[in-house]
C-alpha cells in the first residue's frame, strides 16, 4: 500500500521546512499591548541635555542682572548720572532689573525640573517642554546677542525633539 504523493493528507508526516509556518510574535508589554520602551530615544535625550544647558546660562543671566542692579543702585546713589557707562544702564530701574533676576532664576528652576521629568513624565511633560522651547526661542529673539541666539536655537531644538515622533512615542509609552 502506497501513501502516494507529498500532498496526500493521509501520507506520512513530513518535517517542517525552515522558514515556513507562523512567525514568532514580538515581545508583549503589559496587558498584551505593545512592548514597553525602556531606553530614551537619542533625540529626546538630546532635548533633555539642551534643557540642562539652559540652566547654567540662566544662572549666568541671574548673576549678570544682579550685578547690573547693584551697580545701578550704587551709581545712582553716588550721583554719577553723567558717566558714559551709566547712560545705557539708567534706562532700567533697579526694580525692573531685580524682576529680571527673579524671572531668570525661575526659568532656570523650571528648565531643571522639566529636565528631571523627562525620564518618567507623560504627555503633559512633552507638551510643557514644547511650550517651554517655543517661549525660550521667542524670548531669545529680542536681545539677539550671542546668548539670545543660543537660547533661540536651544529652544527650537527642545521643541522639535520633544514634539517629533520619537518624543511622542517616549512620552506616551506604557509604564510598568
Amino acid at each position: 500500500m502506497s501513501f502516494g504523493g507529498p500532498n496526500n493528507p493521509y501520507g506520512p508526516q513530513q518535517g517542517q521546512q525552515p522558514g515556513y509556518g507562523y512567525p514568532t510574535a514580538p515581545p508583549m508589554g503589559p496587558y498584551g499591548g505593545a512592548p514597553v520602551m525602556t531606553t530614551m530615544p537619542g533625540s529626546v535625550s538630546a532635548g533633555r541635555v539642551f534643557l540642562w544647558v539652559i540652566v547654567p546660562l540662566q544662572l549666568m543671566g541671574v548673576a549678570l542682572f544682579a550685578f547690573i542692579a547693584g551697580v545701578l543702585r550704587r551709581t545712582s546713589s553716588a550721583g554719577a548720572e553723567n558717566e558714559a557707562s551709566f547712560e545705557k544702564l539708567k534706562e532700567y530701574s533697579t526694580g525692573a532689573l531685580w524682576a529680571l533676576v527673579v524671572f531668570a532664576l525661575a526659568w532656570a528652576v523650571f528648565a531643571a525640573v522639566l529636565a528631571l521629568k523627562f525620564s518618567d513624565g507623560g504627555n503633559r511633560v512633552r507638551i510643557t517642554a514644547i511650550v517651554f522651547g517655543v517661549i525660550t526661542a521667542m524670548l531669545g529673539i529680542y536681545p539677539f546677542v550671542v546668548v539670545g541666539l543660543l537660547h533661540t536655537v536651544l529652544g527650537i531644538l527642545i521643541a522639535v525633539f520633544a514634539g517629533n515622533a520619537n518624543g511622542t512615542a517616549w512620552f506616551n509609552r506604557a509604564r510598568q
